[in-house]
């Protein structure tokens, strides 16, 4: 049970987040900007989180219900849909790869920079 609202909890201050995010930086019409700031910096975080020593509350807590409300695959996924109904289909490829290969190598900072220190 605690387990659970450990979870709900990290997850309501993640998706708020990252509500307040899209919010300040709309992407309509646009290359979605707010989505990729938001995976990138979510991929870094927890990157930065698992090299850090801690409970398995704080994990799920912090990792499993904030980061996985905070960062957002369906969003990904979903934008890279409409760039390619738009007949960007370069635009949503680029998307893709800068998305994928960005969050890994700042998944990969993140964790890689705790772990020197």
């Amino acid at each position: 049970m605690l387990s659970s609202l450990l979870v709900a909890a990290g997850g309501f201050l993640g998706a708020t987040a990252r509500y307040a995010i899209n919010r300040n930086l709309p992407s309509k019409g646009e290359f979605p900007r707010s989505t990729l700031i938001v995976n990138g910096s979510g991929s870094f975080l927890l990157g930065v989180l698992m090299g850090l020593p801690g409970s398995d509350s704080w994990l799920l807590f912090a990792g499993t219900g904030f980061m996985g409300a905070f960062t957002t695959f369906s969003t990904l996924n979903w934008e890279t849909v409409q760039l390619q109904k738009e007949k960007s289909l370069l635009k949503a490829l680029c998307y893709l790869g800068i998305s994928y290969i960005v969050g890994l190598a700042l998944a990969m900072a993140g964790y890689g920079l705790v772990t020197l220190l």
